[in-house]
């Protein structure tokens, strides 16, 4: 047994220092990102299907607390592996994820899967918009046309649902767009100083210490059968964001959005497969109106360096808070 396991780690090894060593770091990020897409939409998946029986905030609570069980294998080699370099950022960047989550889990039950992977298409724009706000970067033409389309496909995808209960859900989950691109931006400023394992363990843990006193106030016994869901979902979702986190890394954000109409695909044929749901005309034509200036404008939504990333955040309010 221990020979097999040494033959499969040293297997493990050579392939990850020959082959995916030989990659470009772009190349790398792009599969980090297709991943990441591939696992958060089944990790969307799982947590729908548990939501629609079970209150919204005790199931955030839950969802990321399963994620923080599953980081624990890192403790293995001591409490000093996991400490954060930048705690304060690690808890700024928690708690306006957890807002966005808010939001993002109250819409939940009432959003088919290929609605939200559609409306969370608007992140990289708020990025952008964020970078401009926050970073001072300047707002070329190309820009500006991306954000207008961008805002065009939302109304395309929302208007048709106005007039409905269905309306109200959907303007919940736009809402949470701008707040996830707020927790990307600062990602990838930790991602400077930290390691993407330490991120990821840390934004389980935030999450899960600020959904605490909700979860315990609309508390009610889950069964079995949601326990194990939750049990899949926080491996979906702490591998899915170690992912992200890796891609983020590897590249810039904008590269890997070219990518990011796949997840209309994994989405549209989970919901179908496990809620028979389809996604309207409306909303596949706003995702491609949404999506489009990401895909065609890979330059237009990063920032062309790490270390003009780095000269950027350094002297900004904001990003000094995190510090």
């Amino acid at each position: 047994m221990g020979d097999s396991h040494h033959f499969w780690v040293k297997r493990w090894r050579h392939w990850r220092r020959r082959v995916w060593g030989g990659l470009s770091l772009p190349v790398q990020g792009l599969l980090w990102a297709l991943a990441s897409g591939i696992l958060l939409c089944s990790l969307n998946t799982v947590v729908r299907s548990i939501t629609l029986n079970l209150n919204v905030y005790q199931s955030l609570f839950l969802r990321y607390l399963f994620g923080l069980l599953v980081m624990l294998p890192l403790l293995r080699h001591g409490l000093a592996e996991v400490i954060p370099r930048n705690l304060k950022g690690q808890f700024w960047r928690g708690g306006v994820h957890t807002i966005g989550l808010m939001f993002w889990f109250t819409a939940l039950p009432h959003i088919g899967l290929a609605d939200m992977t559609a409306l969370g298409f608007t992140g990289p724009i708020f990025i952008m918009l964020g970078a401009a706000w926050f970073l001072k970067e300047r707002m070329r033409a190309d820009r500006w046309l991306a954000a207008i389309l961008g805002f065009g496909g939302v109304l395309i995808i929302v208007a048709p649902k106005l007039g409905g209960s269905d309306g109200l859900y959907t303007l919940i989950m736009l809402a949470s767009s701008p707040l996830f691109a707020a927790s990307f931006l600062i990602t990838k400023a930790l991602t400077q100083t930290e390691k993407p394992t330490v991120i990821v363990l840390w934004q389980a843990l935030t999450v899960s210490l600020f959904a605490l006193p909700l979860a315990l106030y609309f508390w009610q016994a889950p069964t079995l059968l949601q326990w194990v869901g939750f049990a899949v979902a926080g491996l979906f979702g702490s591998f899915g964001h170690y992912c992200m986190t890796q891609a983020f890394k590897a590249t810039d954000i904008s590269a890997t959005q070219s990518l990011r109409f796949l997840d209309l695909i994994w989405s549209s044929l989970l919901g179908w497969l496990v809620f028979a749901d389809l996604p309207s005309p409306a909303t596949l034509l706003g995702a491609m109106v949404i999506a489009s200036p990401t895909i065609m404008m890979p330059s237009s939504f990063e920032f062309n360096s790490i270390s003009a990333f780095r000269q950027r955040v350094s002297g900004h309010w904001f990003f000094a808070l995190v510090k």
